[in-house]
């Protein structure tokens, strides 16, 4: 059986993501496109990570210019109504800005833990 041999530059394959609602999308190869591929790799540190960043981004949250003029302010939510899921929300926003010292030791080690490990 004779084997065939591609003659000409050689084509780079290209792999399709499936939509729903959709046409085929392609997927460009190369090492910045390999972000599906990643998404396997996600471990447990990359969650704790992640619940880091956004306890982060919880205690920044000005009362003053952020939080009171959209009527999320701690004051308005006293008594019987933080049972409600606003009212558990702005306890968790004022519990993370309660806990800035630990949050800077936990972002501390975050940062020498990947100077250490790369």
């Amino acid at each position: 059986m004779a084997q065939l041999k591609m003659v000409g530059p050689k084509r780079r394959s290209t792999c399709f993501l499936l939509l729903p609602y959709s046409d085929l999308l392609p997927i460009p190869d190369g090492p910045a496109f390999n972000s599906h591929k990643n998404l396997r790799e996600m471990g447990l540190w990359t969650l704790l990570e992640g619940c880091l960043l956004i306890a982060n981004a919880l205690a920044i949250l000005n009362e003053d210019r952020f939080l009171a003029p959209r009527g999320w302010s701690f004051s308005e939510f006293s008594g019987g109504r933080t049972k409600s899921f606003k009212g558990q929300l702005i306890g968790l926003i004022y519990a993370t800005q309660y806990l800035r010292v630990p949050l800077i030791l936990l972002n501390s080690i975050c940062i020498i833990i990947k100077l250490v490990s790369g």
